[in-house]
């Protein structure tokens, strides 16, 4: 007999699913609404690729930073590799090369200046700088010097080496600096002075609503100059075409990555997502062999992903690196909720085969219509865990998934059957024999062997979980890109022969006893440099090291090994200062901030880096010449990306801890036990955990998109999940002469079997095409996610059985009995 509850319950399913039928027409007229606006917004959505989406919002280590740039204003610049292929760097084809490419770049609208070897000041005494010699005549473009004296006054050069020519001397570079937007600057100046008061303290309400503002005013300008951007890069690949017979061109810069970056992911969000389309409909042709269970599904997958990208468009929420792939997951978790309808309406039709077509589709609304909202809700959970991962990027793709569900929900079960009603009743294919015949072959061992078959799949996947303890979250930029790309062999070339391609900056405090107001360089500055340079230097995976330190080589150099007076020194560093510097590496001294800048790039690709212990290691070495932390800050990329990948393995304990205990919670409102709470926890957490051991295993990388691989797992496993455990309990007492175990395990694997099949089948192979992208991450995402759907699957269907028939139904049985 059935409890009040359930009537109640099974009352008010009944009702809405009318109310759906009766609503038809006026659910379609709203949807048709719905989209056109979507449609008018989805122009708007935007794709973002700009550092600050990597970060936590108000990062202290990225407000310094930022604080760093606008007092030593480095400029905005390209890296223009140059590798002579059948003729010597030092000869006059490398010149007339670099002058002619240097000549086309320069009439590039923003392009402020360009620097080579052939427009840097070349000196071999030190009486050329003290005795009033005009520097900026002794470039090349001036004195047209021979290659013979070229090689004499750059080999080695302490300043240009690993900046305009590498080490080996086999390739050379140019410098493009861009002229900034003077108002994209003032705000940003005015952004960073406001939020520079989080580094002391909170900011106040009239001061977070005045930074939103001046972001809202920044933005379009932002987008303009991405797009001008993307245009330079474009420009400047046509123009070094014209030496591509005779050399290898290499592109570096921060936002050539971005705008790779950019390009992969809209790349991957058209081919992937029209390529996860089309075999969506091959495998539904293949499984339903009938035209409407294509039309629909891809109708409601279509519609969901326009609505969805409507809203982000109107709602301003810019899809990142993480959340790029949301076409994909939304497509196939529509697809999820469709499937299980599709497979009730199919059961229905061949039982009731006179029932009408609201019959039908109100019956299939009242068999599906709890499962299908239960499932949709605890996928929310899944992805509502990330929003507390403490990592921006994640946060936002937690935030955009929960609109995405939410969309994906409301066509599913209001859209889908509103449009079914329309079409007229036919009878259904029968589904293939060979599957069922499969289904039915695990539904008796589970049932035969609980025990055994519980025991085992627990083995197996805590076999795969012990993998965790090789989590390791050291990862490189340069490893998120194919290398097979362009994108990949211009970042490894420039990382691997001009010092680097990650910055990092170290800013010295200059105390007082050291100042003086006449000199920009004293004794005691100087040795202090030289003791923290040397020791930053000593690391395999430093580069380029550039500070004062570097002029003052470069003026013993030129005095026959002797170094010069601490008036000479400030006398150059003016000198160089005006002619140089502030082109090539930005300035090293603020006299007005009483700050020293050393300037340092990482090599990437420097084997077995580890980024923590580097920095580690790098501070204790700063406190051992004698520098205690409050006498410097370390700021830029290679810090704010450390910061993130530390943050990596607590948020990843963090987001699991969270969404199991709130799916435990939605699990135990759902059923009303506690019992079948835990058992319906099991199979998902296994999943979770066996994921994340596959990864350790493999020796993937926790990055910022597999961090997300575990929330994703459980969220569209646990479907699945729902989807089993709601039948095997509303068959328990079906068939009055068999035990509740048997005639729940039957209408469990009979009645949704075929849809978990069909569903993981689905989704794995959709999720597999990310294998033949370009960017790594979105490989491990799409190749992970099958395999944790694959596990689910397993884990469904042996585990979940076996653990309700030795600790549900069975008990239940011999309580009845009694």
């Amino acid at each position: 007999m059935k409890s009040s509850k359930t009537t109640t319950t099974n009352r008010i399913t009944s009702g809405i699913a009318n109310g759906i039928v009766a609503a038809r027409w006026a659910i379609i007229a709203l949807f048709i609404a719905v989209i056109a606006i979507a449609g008018y917004y989805i122009t708007q959505f935007r794709i973002d690729a700009s550092a600050d989406t990597l970060l936590v919002k108000d990062n202290k280590l990225y407000i310094r930073t930022q604080v760093a740039n606008e007092v030593f204003s480095p400029d905005e610049f390209i890296l223009l590799a140059y590798q002579p292929k059948d003729h010597t760097l030092f000869s006059n084809t490398t010149f007339n090369d670099i002058n002619a490419l240097s000549e086309d770049i320069r009439k590039l609208e923003r392009v402020k200046a360009v620097t080579s070897i052939l427009t840097v000041p070349l000196v071999d005494d030190a009486s050329a700088l003290t005795g009033g010699t005009d520097v900026s005549s002794l470039t090349w473009q001036q004195q047209k010097y021979s290659p013979e004296t070229m090689k004499s006054l750059v080999s080695g050069h302490p300043i240009f080496t690993d900046l305009l020519i590498n080490r080996e001397e086999t390739a050379t570079a140019i410098q493009i600096v861009f002229q900034e937007n003077a108002e994209l600057r003032e705000i940003e100046k005015e952004i960073t002075d406001i939020q520079s008061g989080l580094l002391d303290g909170e900011l106040t309400d009239e001061q977070q609503a005045r930074i939103e503002t001046l972001k809202a005013k920044a933005d379009p300008i932002r987008q303009a100059l991405t797009s001008q951007r993307k245009k330079e890069i474009q420009q400047i690949e046509e123009i070094t075409d014209q030496v591509s017979e005779r050399a290898d061109t290499y592109l570096g810069g921060s936002y050539v990555v971005g705008q790779h970056l950019i390009d992969i992911i809209k790349s991957d969000l058209k081919i992937f997502g029209t390529a996860i389309g089309v075999v969506i409909a091959l495998l539904l042709a293949l499984l339903y062999r009938s035209w409407k269970w294509v039309f629909f599904p891809l109708l409601a997958c279509s519609v969901s992903v326009i609505i969805t990208m409507g809203l982000f468009g109107m709602l301003d929420m810019r899809t990142t690196v993480i959340s790029a792939n949301f076409i994909a997951l939304q497509l196939i978790l529509t697809l999820a909720v469709m499937i299980h309808l599709i497979g009730s309406y199919r059961d229905i039709a061949r039982k009731e085969s006179q029932y009408s077509q609201k019959e039908r589709v109100t019956e299939t609304l009242i068999d599906k219509l709890s499962p299908c909202f239960y499932a949709t809700l605890t996928t929310s959970v899944g992805f509502g865990s990330l929003i507390f991962s403490g990592l921006q990027p994640v946060v936002d793709f937690g935030w955009m998934m929960l609109v995405s569900m939410l969309v994906t929900m409301s066509v599913s079960l209001l859209l889908f059957p509103a449009l079914l009603c329309l079409v007229p009743k036919s009878e259904e294919t029968h589904e293939y024999g060979f599957l069922q015949s499969l289904l039915e072959r695990v539904r008796r061992l589970t049932l035969g062997a609980p025990k055994r078959v519980g025991a085992l799949c627990l083995l197996v996947f805590l076999a795969c979980a012990a993998g965790i303890v090789r989590l390791d979250v050291e990862n490189s930029f340069i490893d998120y890109f194919d290398t097979d790309t362009q994108v990949h062999q211009e970042l490894a070339f420039i990382d691997q022969q001009f010092g680097g391609s990650t910055p990092l900056d170290i800013i010295l405090s200059i105390p007082d006893n050291v100042q003086n107001d006449e000199l920009i360089l004293t004794a005691d500055m100087v040795n202090q440099l030289q003791l923290v340079q040397k020791a930053v230097e000593a690391f395999e995976a430093t580069g380029s090291v550039t500070s004062l330190v570097n002029f003052t080589e470069l003026a013993r150099d030129l005095n026959n090994d002797k170094p010069l007076t601490e008036y000479e020194l400030t006398s150059i560093y003016h000198l160089l200062d005006k002619q140089v510097v502030n082109q090539l590496v930005g300035a090293y001294f603020s006299g007005e901030n009483e700050q020293l800048r050393i300037s340092v790039r990482i090599q990437d690709t420097t084997e077995g880096l580890d980024r923590e212990t580097f920095v580690s290691q790098l501070k204790q070495d700063l406190n051992t010449v004698g520098l205690s932390e409050q006498e410097y800050s370390l700021t830029n990329l290679f810090i704010l990306y450390q910061d993130i990948l530390s943050r990596l393995f607590d948020s990843q304990v963090k987001t699991l801890g969270i969404v199991y205990v709130v799916l435990g919670l939605v699990l135990l409102a759902i059923f009303r036990s506690v019992k079948v709470a835990l058992i319906a926890l099991v199979p998902n957490v296994l999943t979770t955990l066996g994921i994340l051991g596959i990864i350790g295993w493999l020796g993937i990388p926790l990055d910022i998109m597999t961090i997300t691989i575990a929330a994703i797992a459980m969220g569209i496993a646990v479907d699945d999940t729902i989807h089993f455990l709601h039948a095997w309990l509303a068959g328990a007492d079906r068939n009055p002469e068999t035990s509740e175990a048997q005639s729940a395990s039957k209408h469990a694997f009979g009645h949704t079997g075929l849809a978990i099949l069909f569903t993981t089948t689905i989704i794995a192979i959709g999720f597999s095409l990310f294998g033949f992208s370009d960017f790594l991450p979105s490989v491990y995402f799409g190749l992970l996610t099958a395999t944790a759907m694959l596990m689910a699957l397993i884990t469904d269907t042996t585990l979940l059985p076996a653990l309700l028939t030795l600790f549900v139904t069975k008990r239940r049985s011999q309580d009845n009995s009694a």
